[in-house]
């Protein structure tokens, strides 16, 4: 009886634990065996207490601004206890989501703070490296490559976000991704006005010209959504899902080396053998390719999809 009644409470958390993931097509090995264990320890520690996904969000921007903070001086001590900072504030941006998904609380507004968290952590990175950088002999040029890096992180992250959500629509539909588009948050952004919805209005237009972007980068994808949008307003096939999935899939793993655990991993090596300034050339010359090259497959798949999107409409020939 009390086997049944561990193998049952296993099972309860397994359940959870799935539950509170996006999708393991779109998670990484670091995240599933790491991150994203501590991050529901966490997400239902603020269930208990009655913190909201916001409120871990912006804790978390203390934790990585600190880290950034603690990159600056060239102590290795110092910089490992960044280090665990920094893992700590990832830990609970994945809670923050988590948490969202467990308690049904989600919202546009959190994914636009989710997004911003990344980037005042990486700001003070970068702005601790050049002051750090400075200090060892370099030129005021490392703040030309800091900001050009900085750029690049922000144009990585959008469009790695942006394929991921792609993906999730395709698999899960529109409940289970948070895929947007400038044409709706137009309209919505119009109906707000400056006197009663000032706040409200400057976020949106800020998040109006983020998704704007994404959507310039990625001009044959747009042409595969509005198909999309027009021809399946009733579900996709499940052989356009099944299709999709099986070709994207391979994108996914591109989207995640430019996102948080390849770059944070090899600044941490940087940072122990104390030539944290190749983070920026890392960033430009390393993963921009990878941009590339991700902004070029997803458009080659998204091509395919376009020329072929009839044979979904009429699988039988009909």
């Amino acid at each position: 009886m009390e086997s049944l009644q561990v193998k049952n409470k296993k099972q309860e958390s397994k359940e959870i634990f799935e539950n509170s993931l996006k999708s393991n097509d779109t998670e990484e090995k670091i995240d599933i065996y790491f991150y994203r264990p501590i991050g529901l320890r966490i997400a239902i520690f603020c269930q208990k207490v009655g913190l909201t996904p916001n409120a871990v969000t912006i804790i978390s921007i203390f934790f990585g601004v600190a880290a950034g903070i603690l990159f600056y001086y060239p102590s290795l001590s110092i910089n490992v206890v960044g280090m665990l900072l920094l893992m700590f504030a990832n830990s609970l941006d994945s809670a923050d989501g988590q948490l969202a998904r467990l308690t049904n609380n989600k919202s546009r507004f959190g994914r636009i703070l989710d997004g911003f968290a990344g980037d005042f952590w990486f700001a003070s990175i970068h702005i601790a490296i050049c002051l750090r950088a400075m200090n060892e002999g370099w030129s005021p040029i490392i703040w030309v490559l800091g900001v050009l890096a900085g750029v690049s992180h922000t144009f990585q992250s959008a469009m790695a976000d942006y394929y991921r959500n792609v993906h999730l629509f395709f698999i899960k539909g529109t409940n289970g991704s948070e895929l947007d588009n400038s044409k709706d948050l137009q309209e919505e952004y119009d109906k707000l006005t400056w006197r009663e919805h000032a706040w409200t209005k400057f976020v949106s237009k800020g998040y109006l010209g983020y998704t704007k972007m994404q959507e310039r980068f990625s001009p044959k994808l747009q042409k595969l959504l509005a198909v999309i949008r027009s021809d399946f307003k009733g579900g996709l096939p499940p052989k356009l899902i099944h299709d999709f999935r099986k070709m994207n899939k391979p994108l996914m793993k591109y989207t995640n080396i430019v996102q948080f655990n390849t770059r944070v991993i090899f600044l941490f090596l940087w940072l122990i053998i104390d030539y944290a300034w190749i983070y920026f050339f890392f960033d430009l010359f390393i993963l921009n390719p990878i941009l590339i090259y991700m902004c070029n497959r997803q458009e080659k798949v998204s091509a395919y999809f376009y020329t072929h999107i009839n044979d979904y409409k009429n699988p039988d020939g009909q």
